[in-house]
């Protein structure tokens, strides 16, 4: 099984981690090993974790020999859990590497991708609900809402509206004629902008995954599972996920609240960490050897 991805702002996500051979890193998203590989080399141990099993298939061709390597199929969410059946108190860093990656953008039959024509799925655990479930089976309103609030879509009502027309005369059942149905409800001046199932397909997937939840989840439960010294580096993919992660950030690296007029601290707020940076974008040079990374920006906090 070919699994490719281009991991992207490589060098700069794995010095964030400043690695060593005391440390024990977990990639929570480790895909076909990209980043999993090089931490491997420089740390005492790596937790190489992904949900997708196709991953992990492909995880343990490449890693499964090293000896300080665990590979875990599981949701990065779950760290805690995942941490304590491998007998784990802590851990020095974790890398997240959000979003859908290359290999199932273009694996057709994960119908991720808005380019290939393949059934509705794009579940990255290849379990429980799919986008075709989503599609065929949420009410317009429901529809409307998701496609605006996780692909901020201004067409969404229009699209949702559509949606439901159309499946009343058959189902939705694959990405193309989603797609034909995202078209068609939206001007002939907007398809001219980018392709117009871009923000649906965003959303339906970030639904049919439970990204922003899991994400949210997985922030709160890593900040505990973090030594002292601890790194969290994650790599998002858009403004949502991004602006989850900078909050959290910000949450734990704020100090007294009090207002200024109050002569002395009296909420007792202390910073739990820093940004050892505010962000990073790629680099002029990766944009061009790698489009995808287009959107992608590195945030890191260390817990002190």
């Amino acid at each position: 099984m070919e699994f490719n991805h281009k991991s992207v702002l490589f060098d700069e996500a794995i010095d964030a981690l400043a690695i060593d051979e005391s440390k024990i890193i977990a990639d929570g998203t480790a895909g076909g090993g990209g980043h999993s590989s090089e931490i491997a080399k420089r740390a005492r141990k790596l937790i190489a974790i992904d949900r997708d099993p196709d991953a992990i298939k492909v995880l343990n061709e490449r890693l499964g020999d090293i000896p300080n390597v665990s590979i875990v199929h599981g949701n990065f969410a779950d760290i805690k859990e995942i941490l304590s059946s491998l007998g784990i108190c802590g851990i020095d860093g974790l890398l997240l590497d959000l979003g859908v990656s290359s290999f199932q953008l273009d694996e057709a039959a994960r119908g991720f991708s808005f380019h290939q024509n393949a059934p509705l799925d794009m579940r990255m655990s290849k379990e429980g609900l799919s986008a075709r479930d989503v599609v065929n089976t949420y009410s317009e309103q429901a529809l409307a809402d998701i496609i605006w609030r996780y692909g901020e879509e201004k067409y969404s009502r229009s699209i949702a509206k559509n949606i439901v027309a159309a499946r009343g005369e058959k189902p939705i059942e694959t990405t193309f004629e989603l797609v034909e149905v995202i078209r068609k409800s939206m001007p002939a001046r907007e398809l001219k902008k980018g392709h117009p199932a871009r923000k649906t397909f965003q959303a339906i997937r970030i639904e049919v995954n439970g990204e922003l939840e899991k994400l949210k989840e997985a922030l709160n439960n890593a900040f505990d599972c973090l030594n002292p010294g601890g790194i969290i580096a994650i790599i998002t993919f858009h403004s949502l996920e991004d602006r989850i992660v900078k909050e959290k950030f910000a949450e734990w690296t704020r100090g007294c609240v009090c207002p200024k007029e109050f002569p002395v601290c009296v909420c007792g707020n202390k910073p739990r960490g820093e940004l050892p940076f505010k962000s990073k974008s790629p680099s002029e040079k990766e944009l061009s050897e790698n489009p995808r990374a287009r959107s992608s920006r590195l945030r890191v906090f260390k817990k002190f």
